[in-house]
């Protein structure tokens, strides 16, 4: 009797899928994912300064380098966090993402050139790549199917929530003590506490996954029986990017979606600049985008569990067209202001709405690489919008490089409403819904 009590005591607690059984880990990988999005934070005010002022760069394509090489690392270390996370678990990858953001801080605060610079964006590439698409994974595997929507909107909310609450105090700082090294001291900051929960606290979440894939149903519609549990990863790359008209529509509005970030990362302080803003103001225009993106996919997420997805990234693409306009025709304060906050809501509506089509279609047993496959594709934004921004800017005005990013968006908003179809499986009030039966 007593040997049974013993062992009753040591055995692992059971497997539940849900946001309430979970509620702890979850909270703790939200945590996690904000500490994520403020490296990003700590730089983006500070470093297009820094590039202007003191390392007297000229050509925006030349300034933009490292916003193009951030993308292109991260692109390629998000697809390597989705096939490590499926094979070797997710626990494992974030702690190896976190690791390459150690010398970030340090490299910025030394840099004695631009390269260095772009270094240190190569590193903070990885390491986003890594720890980003990572929560993202664990956070699906812990809710299960009916609240795919609402964890993406709080994942989405605490990253980009903190890269606003970020380059505010970065923009602060570097008024009140110079560009170097005092913003850049919040990424230490940042570094030690996530490989602190991430080593102690947080727990491997691959058996969600695995427990999910055991209860797996095909839709009543038929749709998806081609996507089985067993496909190769070319062919999940194949249907993320091209073939499967959700995963593939959500790939390329994805792409569009941050080609719009990476411009406006290396483009809009700049842009800003040109009406003598300080470094404080512009610190304040750039919190606008991504505070109220954070703040919105607190209610954008969720009400996709409602509503459903497809017309709501429909609509966020447009209005993200919308806003890119009203920047590119403004020329001061007030008027980017409103810009900025119209193109942060329509991020809002677009941003975890694609990563719950992504849960929604993709079968359990490969959701890792699928998730990792459509970062590849989103990330690449970055360096596209660096690239092009840099080029239009270069070739034809600042202004001129918004206006294109306008007419991209609406292009992209065109082409979902024309391919994508819902992929919530029943998009009404989650909280009517039954479990089957039989």
């Amino acid at each position: 009797m007593s040997r049974d009590r013993r062992r009753s005591t040591t055995s692992p607690r059971p497997i539940r899928l849900g946001l309430g059984p979970n509620l702890a880990q979850f909270s703790l990988l939200v945590a996690v994912n904000a500490l994520v999005g403020g490296m990003v934070g700590q730089q983006q005010t500070v470093l297009p300064l820094l590039a202007s002022g003191e390392f007297r760069l000229t050509g925006y394509t030349f300034i933009f380098t490292y916003v193009a090489a951030f993308g292109i690392t991260k692109a390629a270390a998000n697809y390597f966090a989705g096939t490590w996370s499926d094979r070797f678990g997710r626990k494992p990858v974030l702690l190896v993402g976190w690791l390459f953001a150690i010398p970030v801080p340090l490299m910025l605060i030394a840099a004695p050139n631009w390269w260095w610079v772009v270094a240190a964006n190569v590193l903070l590439g990885i390491n986003q790549g890594l720890t980003w698409s990572t929560t993202v994974v664990m956070k699906i595997d812990l809710v299960g199917p009916a609240r795919r929507g609402l964890a993406m909107g709080l994942n989405e909310a605490a990253g980009y929530g903190a890269v606003a609450v970020s380059s505010l105090m970065a923009g602060y700082l570097a008024d009140q003590y110079g560009l170097r090294p005092a913003p850049f001291l919040l990424g230490l900051a940042y570094t030690a506490l996530a490989l602190l929960l991430s080593g102690v606290f947080i727990r491997e979440t691959r058996d969600h996954a695995r427990l999910e894939a055991t209860q797996h149903t095909p839709r009543a519609d038929g749709m998806h029986d081609h996507l089985h549990a067993d496909l190769t990863n070319r062919q999940i790359a194949a249907a993320t990017s091209f073939t499967e008209p959700a995963l593939s529509s959500a790939s390329q509005a994805g792409l569009v979606n941050n080609l719009n970030f990476g411009l406006s990362w290396g483009l809009f302080p700049l842009l800003f600049a040109t009406a003598e803003l300080g470094a404080g103001q512009i610190g304040v225009l750039f919190a606008l985008y991504p505070g109220v993106w954070g703040a919105g996919q607190l209610v954008t997420g969720a009400l996709s569990d409602r509503i459903g997805r497809k017309h709501l990234i429909t609509a966020g693409m447009t209005l993200q067209a919308a806003a890119l306009a009203l920047i590119a025709a403004s020329h001061g304060f007030t008027g980017w202001a409103a810009g900025t906050v119209l193109l942060g809501a329509g991020t809002a509506m677009v941003y975890p709405t694609l990563l719950a089509v992504i849960g929604d279609v993709a079968h359990p047993a490969w959701r890792g690489r699928a998730v990792g496959i459509y970062r590849v594709w989103r990330d690449s934004g970055y360096a596209v919008g660096a690239i092009l921004g840099g080029i239009v800017a270069d070739l034809m005005g600042l202004h001129a490089a918004v206006w294109g990013a306008a007419a991209v968006s609406a292009a992209s908003a065109l082409a979902v409403a024309v391919r994508m179809y819902e992929t919530h499986p029943r998009p009404v009030n989650t909280s009517t819904q039954r479990a089957p039966r039989g």
